[in-house]
């Protein structure tokens, strides 16, 4: 997924290259949907639409895939790259130019209910920065829906055995050495389910649930294995994390 906040000068042309991927697996989207629309709950007469900012929202496909599943509530994404945006708004009613960071997203305090953090984080040179502005965004009690590849998934355990190097993990931009997959997509940090936790927490966020999500990217004969190691989220390849601002 596109990063949200500006990355370093030497980062900019890679994530504003139309080739570099902005969109991730379908099945994590629908995932990641269906625990918001649980949390968030029917869009009704009482409490009426509430607002989702999808922060880092690439292309648009994981809000577009999340919409019908949020139908009644005011979904809005967010990417600071114009490519990315260009092609969000062929899919999303609402896609805004914004940053995590030089002065903030384009949101008052506390005016958002929810904010989908897919695919994003592992992108960052200052996630603290990030969960920070998010916290500032949501309304108190507000929910953070945030995915990120597990850098302790089954397969880079047994990887890490035999000196390979882990799934997701990159050693450059140029270039992928050491690790099976052929495309560079720009990961600066990786989490395992433990230190997602711990870092959301010490963010001021009370984490709800993690849970596992598949990758598309794992190769057909390993992909129901891939979809049983999701009922253990520290195995899982994408974790899950559905927690509340404190």
């Amino acid at each position: 997924m596109a990063t949200t906040a500006p990355p370093p000068p030497e980062l900019r042309d890679f994530y504003e290259n139309p080739a570099v991927p902005v969109a991730s697996g379908p099945s994590r989207s629908r995932r990641q949907a269906r625990m918001l629309a649980r949390a968030l709950g029917p869009a009704s007469a009482g409490a009426g639409p509430r607002t989702v900012l999808d922060i880092g929202c690439g292309d648009g496909t994981a809000a577009a895939t999340a919409a019908p599943y949020l139908r009644g509530h005011r979904l809005v994404g967010v990417d600071w790259s114009q490519d990315a945006l260009t092609r969000a708004r062929t899919r999303l009613p609402y896609a805004v130019r914004g940053e995590l960071g030089c002065g903030g997203l384009p949101f008052a305090s506390g005016s958002a209910d929810a904010v989908l953090f897919s695919e994003v984080i592992e992108h960052l040179v200052d996630p603290d920065a990030a969960l920070d502005e998010l916290r500032r965004v949501l309304r108190p009690g507000g929910h953070l829906m945030l995915s990120t590849p597990n850098l302790a998934a089954w397969y880079n355990r047994v990887l890490l055995l035999a000196g390979v190097q882990p799934v997701f993990s990159e050693v450059s931009m140029r270039g992928i050495h050491g690790r099976p997959g052929s495309e560079v997509v720009g990961h600066l940090r990786l989490y395992t389910a433990r230190a997602l936790r711990e870092f959301v927490a010490a963010s001021g966020f009370t984490v709800v649930r993690l849970e596992g999500a598949p990758f598309h990217g794992v190769p057909r004969p390993l992909r129901p294995l891939d979809r049983l190691a999701c009922a253990r989220a520290p195995l899982a390849s994408i974790l899950l994390l559905h927690a509340r601002r404190t």
